[in-house]
């Protein structure tokens, strides 16, 4: 499913046009990155929660010479299921 797909879903069970629930389905994703680019955590009572993990930086290597690399600290964005996703999908 990809956000069309989730525009129609919404548009079809609540008498939305396409173009409304579009815009819907963008404004929710705007305000997840946008939080989570500030490091505040994201919470969906019944879905999960989205997390900002630092990640340090440390020692790799490239695959194709065997050189020994520096990779930058980075910040990444997690997803927890909540327990109710997790049911679902486990039967």
């Amino acid at each position: 499913m990809n956000n069309s797909d989730l525009a129609d879903t919404i548009a079809a069970s609540h008498g939305l046009s396409k173009a409304d629930a579009r815009k819907v389905v963008d404004g929710v994703f705007a305000a997840i990155a946008d939080a989570a680019a500030k490091g505040e955590e994201v919470s969906l009572n019944g879905f999960g929660k989205f997390k900002v993990k630092n990640t340090p930086a440390r020692e790799g290597r490239n695959p194709s010479t065997g050189a020994t690399i520096q990779i930058a600290a980075s910040n990444k964005l997690t997803f927890s299921a909540a327990k109710a996703v997790k049911d679902k999908l486990n039967g």
